[in-house]
């Protein structure tokens, strides 16, 4: 089947990938040239385990193609995925300019019939203004008879580190497709293509178009609402003397609960959680509903990104003039490069901020981080000279008057602890993700601060 693909950002990239990898002809737009440079040129803009090597190999077979030319992709194929960026807007809703942009253009350019998906994470009605976005054009260049169209609904549920897998070995498949003709239509060519993920057992979820859409807010909502309550146990946890590891044990065991997404540690960051979590906020204001659960989630995400800030503090003071401290992760989670509301940040902005030196260490972010890092201290440019980046983990450590640990990397997890305590200028480890078990960390010669594990 021909594919075209609107965005070459990460949902895009890999759904390109992943479907030109099952036999599709696959068609990549993107407005920017330079990254479609980069692609054709055997580059990926993204750090995704496993997703150069899926490009690499459908280039080679002539499956994949990048490129700026709008008509092009509009003529590619009856199927248009839209998977462009929707930003929060300052109001914390989603940016819907991009997803209008490219249903104008197929609009603009469709010469035969279309199905439309949207891809893109988006607030429940979008579909319907997509559809008004393309009719417009058609109207504008149709006196009758235009070619029709339907506008489907399916999110995409990756996770950052583990997007290919997730694509290629999806729990579940949402489909939200109208009830007329044309959406039945559509959504008989989207089972044609998704055939291939359903051989095993079905996991297609057909529902309505606006059910589709809040579906992917409302998991992302709820992901989110159990890190923040887990946040907020374990500070409790730190006052009340509990070990918030074994209360996580405790109640994962229990099937109603389970155990994921029970980690304590610095917040939540990334591409989707902050911000849909926000979009879904907003569109209960414009309904006149107030997401009392959702707006604490977020407050408490909020808060949660300093608590390692305040742990320094409480260690060493305020003022950090003539402190160094070592900083093991910078991206937002591990297997990714992504630095969107990494804990990180906030981390090195207070610690440059109250006079600290950071010399910090990433497996893939460096580049990112920089970058990010730069653009936050764009008031103070001059605490840019307090920040340095190491090629490697023991690298960082060296003369550190402590260890701050804000990614949990596979790399982190098990250090030659005597080796890691003589270069330090004192052994003090913060450890944001709890990689270590305190009692262990104490034996070793180590004052030890985890999230929710300081027990008396």
């Amino acid at each position: 089947m021909n594919i075209t693909i609107i965005g070459t950002g990460y949902v895009g990239l890999v759904a390109g990938a992943c479907l030109a990898d099952l036999g599709n002809h696959v068609f990549c737009l993107d407005i920017d040239q330079c990254k479609i440079d980069l692609l054709n040129s055997g580059g990926v803009p993204i750090y995704e385990p496993g997703l150069k090597e899926v490009i690499e190999r459908n280039i080679d077979a002539g499956r994949l193609t990048f490129s700026t030319d709008v008509a092009a992709s509009v003529a590619h194929a009856i199927v248009q995925f839209i998977a462009v960026g929707t930003p929060p807007d300052e109001d914390g809703s989603a940016d819907l300019q991009y997803v209008l942009a490219a249903a104008r253009n197929v609009g603009r350019h469709m010469t035969d019939n279309k199905v439309v998906v949207d891809k893109s994470t988006v607030p429940v009605g979008t579909a319907d203004k997509v559809s008004a976005a393309i009719q417009a054009e058609l109207n504008a260049r149709f006196a009758s008879a235009s070619p029709t169209f339907s506008v489907v609904s399916n999110p995409e549920f990756l996770k950052e580190g583990a997007a290919v897998e997730d694509f290629t070995r999806p729990d579940r498949i949402v489909l939200g497709v109208a009830a007329d003709a044309a959406g039945q239509q559509a959504l008989a060519t989207l089972r044609q293509l998704y055939a291939p993920f359903n051989r095993n057992h079905e996991r297609t979820r057909v529902m309505d178009v606006k059910s589709a859409e809040f579906t992917k807010y409302a998991a992302n909502a709820m992901l989110a609402t159990r890190i923040s309550f887990m946040n907020e146990l374990a500070n409790l946890a730190d006052q009340v003397g509990a070990d918030i590891e074994l209360v996580r044990q405790g109640i994962g065991s229990d099937p109603r609960i389970g155990y994921s997404f029970l980690y304590a540690g610095t917040g939540y960051g990334g591409s989707c959680f902050p911000k849909d979590v926000q979009a879904l906020i907003r569109t209960g204001r414009e309904h006149g509903q107030t997401l009392r659960m959702l707006e604490a989630v977020e407050a408490v995400n909020h808060d949660q990104k300093s608590v390692l800030v305040n742990k320094v503090f409480a260690r060493f003071g305020r003022d950090l003039s003539g402190k160094t401290f070592a900083l093991w992760g910078l991206a937002f989670k591990p297997n990714t490069d992504d630095m969107r509301d990494a804990p990180s940040r906030v981390v090195i902005g207070a610690l440059l901020r109250a006079g600290a030196r950071i010399v910090a260490h990433d497996p893939v972010a460096e580049h990112e981080a920089q970058r990010v890092v730069a653009l936050d201290l764009a008031d103070a440019p001059a605490l840019l000279e307090r920040i340095e980046f190491a090629a490697k983990p023991m690298q960082a450590v060296q003369g550190a008057d402590a260890l701050i640990i804000v990614t949990e990397w596979k790399a982190y997890r098990s250090p030659n602890l005597a080796a890691l305590k003589a270069a330090m200028k004192t052994p003090v480890v913060i450890d944001g993700r709890n990689l270590f078990e305190p009692d262990f960390m104490a034996a070793a010669g180590f004052q030890y601060a985890g999230i929710g594990r300081n027990t008396h």
